[in-house]
């Protein structure tokens, strides 16, 4: 073979690793895929929000911010923080559970109450992957929490 084939062989080699590492997921981390649902808790009417991960991961961090206020302030203050050193894997949890391995990021706080309606934004870390997921707080219409009234509008 001469010099021209080995050249052109050699560009090849480059471009197709160049393509696998700029242009394929094969060496990023998976992101963590979040979901939320809610569920009746008793007979109280408690809801309680749930969220599952898809997987099991040992969480490092878990962050829960307003979302319009994170979008003007990266550093908004969240409604609930715990990190820990991510030694329990976890599947699912419910919104200010007590997790074990995790405790609050400032001693002594408590996740606020979510407010109905305020869209806000979950980050997870763990496992050297990261994911978050944007919820909004509805929760249903109970005997403790009784629907808006509709304006009803009669004919003439």
């Amino acid at each position: 073979m001469n010099k021209k084939k080995f050249a052109l062989i050699g560009l090849v080699l480059v471009l197709a690793v160049v393509y696998v590492v700029y242009f394929t997921d094969w060496f990023r981390a998976k992101p963590i895929i979040i979901s939320h649902t809610s569920r009746p808790m008793g007979r109280n009417g408690r809801v309680m929000l749930l969220f599952s991960l898809g997987g099991e991961y040992s969480i490092t961090t878990i962050e829960v911010v307003p979302l319009a206020e994170w979008q003007t302030n990266r550093f908004a203050q969240p409604v609930w923080h715990v990190q820990g050193d991510g030694t329990d894997p976890i599947n699912h949890f419910a919104y200010g559970q007590n997790l074990d391995g995790l405790d609050p990021a400032v001693e002594g706080t408590h996740p606020q109450r979510l407010q109905p309606g305020v869209k806000y934004r979950i980050f997870v870390t763990g496992d050297s992957r990261k994911g978050w997921h944007d919820f909004q707080w509805n929760p249903p219409a109970t005997a403790t929490n009784p629907a808006p009234r509709r304006a009803v509008s009669q004919g003439p």
